[in-house]
């Protein structure tokens, strides 16, 4: 029988008349009561100790504080305090008694007050047992000031050495972003324990230092310090995140070495981490032997599997939890409804839509969120509407998603007005907002409206960000207003130009008949060192193709060898409409003859516009046979293969093709008026 059983069952010697417990026994039985948080008993003993009298004899200074303690050590607040604030004389041990209770109750100002307080006593100093709660306190109120002081306190009083006091000075550290400090911490500590080695482990991670992370970590291995559990769940993120496989994988053959593999939050950072490196195979092995699975663990394998690219698998997981007996939380019936956006599923949908209701998950933001995006992808955008106008609308994920949504069912007008009913009633849109509306105004190109935006993102402060700056200059470009698109490129730092901003400006000036001002945009992209991609080259390529400029599209086109970039169909078709244009039909075709791959629908379509343009019935049978037989239900290879013979007075051979329409049973699509 251990001691506690044994004070546990000596409680009733102390309930008689004839036995009064001293000081001492007192103590013990508290602590021993504060361990079990054995508040019923501790109620007892302070009945106990108020009716024999002990309060009274000349032990009552102590035991009040003994009792205050004992609350605080159960976890009993409100005892606690009354009793404290009775205290004629407050020792260390209520002190600290009251700074932890306050701490682990989730009270960290209330315990800074009450540190702050037992210091100006002047009779009692903190120790070793205080530092750690006051230090915690200061993490979690963000005090990075207070908590410098109170590390030149710890320091002063010599207690810097305690590995409890160590490991909280780390973590505190860590918490504000000091992960130098924190690590100059760690270097100075005596005495490392494996709390020492976690803590700076996913601190690094934390902070953005996976690597380092991993530099730790193989510093612990060295040293020889055993791992625990949750050494394996701090480091396995980091090898998640740098998608280092390698080592993830020689960490579970640590776990398993170590008798590690047992442990659920284990395995579900296992599963975790071959998830987000990519290997299922892996992860599906992990997660078939584990025994107890838990919400965790069946989210974590639907997310891979949708992460890679496999939805109906995803999907298919779902009654096979349920099976098991584990409900979905809400983020996992998010990443179901995802699963159902990608697939149109909207019967699978409607499904979760229902569970969600019946288990009152259909209020979760996250869960509103995928049943908005999952009704617009499957083109119930009524429903999507529906599903928004029941949120409380002070979310701004909701409203990303209806905008997107909007969108995504070519609702472009709509989703401008709800980017502005959104401002309108106070909800912040945040960069994916921004993200999602930007294709709405540049389908629309209403320069007033654009303007407008771009005020907006200037007031908000969103134009500092590159890729809203680049959206917002094609937005310009493709409006026609290619003039302020080039003023706000200018107001970019040089830099700072990506190879994106570089072509969606070539882009606007190609588009709207001004080649000459994207060759010149190209070139000024070279001098400035930013290298060409195959989007580039075919923006500029269409430009010179839509300007006429034969010679620097050639030019231009065999410059893509310089960069080893391999033409694709797309920058021939370029050239080859380029040629076309300039009447070089002859020299087109000899370019299609020599590409290394062959030629598409789009590449022949090219040089038969050519030919019809030109009247050359000779490439144009080449080209339209070839058409023909590449894409056979294409009316308008025939239409104008017939204009061809048309025009050159070949009326037999016109009504042929016409013929061969009819045979094949097409029909040219009625023309529309808007008179």
């Amino acid at each position: 029988m251990n001691g506690t059983s044994t004070a546990l069952l000596n409680i009733s010697h102390f309930f008689t008349r004839t036995i009064v417990p001293t000081a001492t026994q007192i103590e013990s039985l508290l602590y021993n009561y504060a361990a079990n948080k054995s508040l019923t008993d501790i109620k007892k003993l302070h009945a106990h100790v108020i009716t024999s009298g002990l309060l009274t004899q000349w032990e009552s200074r102590y035991i009040p504080a003994l009792l205050s303690s004992g609350y605080a050590l159960s976890g009993h607040l409100p005892y606690a305090r009354q009793l404290f604030d009775k205290l004629h004389q407050r020792t260390k041990r209520s002190y600290n008694s009251m700074i932890k209770l306050y701490t682990e109750k989730g009270f960290p100002y209330n315990a800074l007050e009450m540190f702050v307080e037992m210091l100006k006593s002047g009779r009692t100093k903190p120790d070793r047992l205080t530092y750690p709660f006051v230090v915690k306190s200061c993490a979690e109120l963000s005090m990075l000031q207070f908590g410098l002081s109170v590390h030149g306190l710890i320091l002063h009083s010599g207690v810097e050495s305690n590995t409890f006091v160590g490991n909280s000075l780390l973590a505190m550290y860590m918490s504000f972003g000091k992960k130098d400090e924190a690590k100059r911490v760690f270097d100075e500590m005596h005495d490392k324990c494996v709390v020492s080695w976690n803590t700076l482990i996913s601190g690094c991670f934390k902070n953005g230092f996976a690597n380092e992370s991993l530099s730790v970590f193989n510093e612990m291995i060295d040293s020889k310090m055993e791992i625990d559990n949750a050494t394996i769940v701090s480091i396995l993120p980091a090898c998640a995140y740098l998608k280092e496989i390698d080592i993830g994988r020689k960490i579970h053959d640590l776990v398993k070495k170590n008798n590690l593999d047992e442990n659920l939050y284990v395995r579900n950072a296992l599963i975790d981490m071959y998830v987000k490196c990519g290997e299922m195979e892996d992860a599906r092995i992990v997660f078939n032997e584990t025994n107890q699975r838990d919400v965790v663990t069946w989210t974590s394998m639907i997310n891979g599997y949708i992460v890679n690219g496999d939805t109906r698998t995803a999907i298919s997981l779902c009654p096979l939890m349920l099976h098991e007996g584990v409900n979905p939380n809400a983020l996992t019936l998010a990443s179901l409804l995802s699963s159902c956006a990608d697939l149109k599923h909207l019967k699978h949908g409607k499904t979760f839509h229902a569970w969600a209701m019946k288990n009152n998950l259909d209020s979760d933001v996250n869960v509103e969120t995928g049943l908005i995006d999952m009704y617009a992808k499957c083109m119930f955008f009524t429903y999507s509407f529906r599903t928004f106008n029941k949120t409380s609308k002070t979310r701004t994920a909701p409203w990303n998603a209806i905008l997107s949504g909007s969108i995504e069912n070519g609702l472009y007008t709509e989703a401008i007005l709800f980017f502005k009913k959104m401002r309108l009633e106070g909800v912040g849109p945040n960069e994916a907002t921004i993200k999602c509306v930007l294709p709405a105004y540049a389908i629309t190109t209403n320069l007033k409206q654009v303007t407008n935006l771009h005020g907006y993102l200037i007031r908000s402060g969103f134009l500092s960000k590159s890729d809203l700056a680049t959206g917002l200059i094609d937005i310009y470009a493709k409006s026609g207003a290619l003039e302020q698109a080039y003023v706000q490129f200018t107001e970019i730092p040089l830099k700072e130009r990506d190879i994106v901003l570089w072509s969606v400006l070539i882009s606007g000036y190609g588009k709207h008949g001004n080649g000459e001002g994207a060759v010149l945009l190209f070139n000024q992209m070279v001098e400035c060192k930013v290298e060409p991609n195959e989007v580039s080259f075919t923006s500029v390529l269409h430009a010179c193709s839509h300007s006429g400029l034969v010679d620097e599209g050639l030019r231009l086109f065999k410059m893509m060898e310089d960069y080893g970039i391999t033409p694709r169909p797309y920058h021939y078709t370029c050239v080859i409409d380029l040629l076309g244009r300039a009447g070089r039909v002859e020299e087109a075709y000899g370019l299609i003859t020599k590409m290394p791959v062959s030629p598409n629908c789009t590449v022949w379509g090219a040089l038969l516009g050519a030919c019809t343009v030109h009247e050359n019935v000779e490439l144009g049978e080449v080209a339209a046979k070839r058409l023909f037989e590449l894409e056979p239900e294409n009316t308008g290879n025939y239409i104008l293969m017939g204009n061809i013979y048309a025009a050159v007075g070949r009326w037999e051979e016109a009504e042929n093709v016409r013929n061969m329409m009819n045979q094949i049973g097409l029909r040219k699509s009625p023309a529309h008026s808007f008179v």
